[in-house]
């Protein structure tokens, strides 16, 4: 493979990214700043843990996990990303909302995937937002082999942040990792449903103390200092309980809200989940032992692998990590993590990425426009396990959703509709799932976790969930007596426990194609997906941005120009 200069200017498509800048900043009429990354792709045989065999490993820049992208509120960010992998790449931004912009979303349903060989730039802007956030590859399996890294937008200096400055921050990703080649773990899945992880990660290092290794996670403090730790799951499936030995931790974000202040001595983050916590630098000066301990899953103990340990190294220590290992609540305990969510409300009277407070935006006498209830569990179609979503598994088409809307409104590509968004289908199959959100609407999402054993989190770009409620067995329309309506938090990921369900609200003011997934890896890439289209016929660029000048074709429209005619209305399954 020819290699490609890492030191070039970034074009697009023939036109330069400042006029590109330029226009962005014309369309949005706010201050802000561009910010350019450059990045180079691979995919490199790579020692991960010194138990397991060298591996594909996916790098950015020759580094795992990737560097941070570090944005301001409505900053406009540039991503020219050079795929020198050996298959179609692209990225998604977990919780950035790509305000009246989902062709910058990277997913398959809204782009052409970055052959190998070639780049492509992301041009996104923060649009009002703020928070702890992630990115990593959305296609084929390829977050099992890294290529996560995290991705913050601070405050400006304009809004006040509810806590003091901390002496430093530190971006914590942690996650469970296969010991295998995601490629032969993405074979496997087609007989067999399950991977199973073998060690727990913590910025890409191994937990310390595991025998020959010599690299773990070490964070440096000073005593009386305080500092903010951004704690992100970028795991494939497993929760994990995080703890700091001898150490209490304040909540104060998460996924771009600001929390109620309430001090933990653990914290429950599900795949996909980010949080912010504080942490003073109170105690002896020593070595403590910083762990993130897996959910819902069977340990061996302190020392098992999946059992992710770090250092909080005080400076001046001399002395090493004290036994025993801090211990956690029960890992089975789902009491325990239930009441811990319901617990995290959103800080009603602090502003975030605009001065006004939090709270100006709540959900306490809204109407519903629409109710999905959706189903996730397990059925198999053509004798093949799948994942599925009340009954159907997502089928991706070869040509992205969003240019099949867009220039012919989904002819030959989806029909609009079919998908049973609150029953389920009686035999299970696949689908290309694309469903309306009434623009401007209120939607009430209901996810019910049909599996026992198994625990869930779900994702919806575009948007942020007012997590309502948490319940037991069958949703019922009498469930919503016990909603939190005064003060639910925003997120943009919501974890939904094994036979339970979760409900959120939705304001569908973001028109676009969106992705609503699962975040358990395994389950995402087996089906439990599909797509919103959120639609506003005004052609206005203030409803939403048209195609990027560096749009890339693929499918039906690859080699094809845009069709010049009306194109029909989008065809319905109902």
């Amino acid at each position: 493979m020819a290699s490609l200069n890492p030191t070039r200017r970034p074009r697009i498509a023939g036109v330069s990214i400042f006029l590109v800048a330029l226009l962005l900043l014309l369309l949005t009429g706010v201050n802000c700043a561009d910010v350019y990354y450059e990045w180079i792709v691979t995919s490199e045989l790579t020692t991960v843990s010194p138990m397991a065999y060298d591996q594909p490993v996916i790098k950015i820049n020759g580094i795992f996990p990737g560097p941070l992208i570090n944005a301001t509120t409505n900053d406009v960010v540039f991503v020219n990303v050079f795929n020198n992998m050996d298959e179609p790449l692209l990225f998604t931004w977990n919780g950035i909302q790509q305000r009246l912009n989902s062709w910058q979303d990277g997913v398959s349903g809204t782009n052409c995937p970055i052959e190998p060989g070639t780049n492509w730039t992301y041009a996104f802007q923060t649009k009002d937002q703020i928070g702890s956030f992630t990115y990593f590859p959305s296609l084929n399996f390829h977050k099992a082999a890294g290529g996560y890294g995290p991705l913050r937008v601070n405050n400006r200096h304009v809004i006040r942040v509810p806590f003091p400055t901390p002496e430093a921050e530190f971006d914590l990703l942690i996650g469970d990792w296969i010991e295998d080649s995601y490629k032969r773990a993405r074979l496997g899945l087609a007989w067999k449903p399950r991977v199973y992880p073998g060690v727990m990660l913590m910025n890409g290092k191994v937990p310390y103390g595991t025998p020959y290794s010599i690299s773990y996670e070490s964070f440096n403090v000073t005593k009386g200092k305080t500092y903010r730790f951004r704690i992100s799951n970028v795991g494939t499936q497993l929760s994990f309980n995080f703890r700091i030995q001898k150490h209490t931790m304040v909540l104060v974000e998460t996924e771009g809200s600001y929390t109620d202040q309430i001090v933990l001595d653990s914290l429950d983050v599900h795949v996909g989940q980010s949080y912010s916590v504080l942490v003073t630098a109170n105690q002896d000066e020593a070595d403590y032992c910083i762990v993130a301990s897996p959910k819902f899953y069977k340990t061996i103990g302190p020392n098992d692998p999946l059992v992710a340990k770090g250092i909080l190294h005080y400076e001046n220590s001399v002395s090493t990590v004290q036994n025993p290992v801090p211990r956690g609540p029960d890992p089975f305990d789902v009491d325990f993590s239930n009441n811990q969510a319901k617990s995290i409300r959103w800080n009603m009277s602090v502003g975030a990425a605009r001065p006004n407070p939090q709270g100006t935006f709540n959900v306490t006498n809204v109407t519903l426009s629409q109710t999905f209830v959706l189903h996730g569990s397990m059925a198999l179609i053509d004798r093949s396990p799948n994942y599925v979503v009340n009954n159907v598994a997502y089928l991706t088409p070869s040509t992205p959703l969003k240019l099949a809307d867009h220039f012919k409104n989904g002819s030959g590509v989806y029909r609009l509709d079919r998908f049973p968004v609150d029953s389920v289908n009686r035999v299970a199959s696949y689908g290309v799932s694309v469903v309306t959100g009434v623009h401007k609407g209120w939607l009430e999402i209901v996810f019910k976790n049909d599996l026992l054993y198994e625990m869930d989190s779900w994702h919806l770009d575009g948007f942020g969930f007012y997590v309502v409620g948490f319940g037991d067995g069958e949703w019922t329309v009498g469930s919503r007596k016990t909603y939190n309506l005064y003060d639910p938090v925003v997120r943009s990921t919501v974890q939904v426990y094994p036979g339970k369900w979760t409900a959120v609200y939705v304001f569908l003011d973001n028109p676009g194609m969106w992705n609503l997934r699962s975040q358990n890896l395994v389950h995402w890439y087996m089906g439990q997906e599909l797509y919103i289209r959120v639609h506003d016929n005004d052609p206005n660029p203030a409803k939403e941005r048209a195609p990027p000048l560096n749009l890339l074709r693929c499918g039906i429209f690859d080699d094809a120009s845009a069709p010049v005619v009306s194109p029909p209305a989008p065809e319905s399954g109902l």
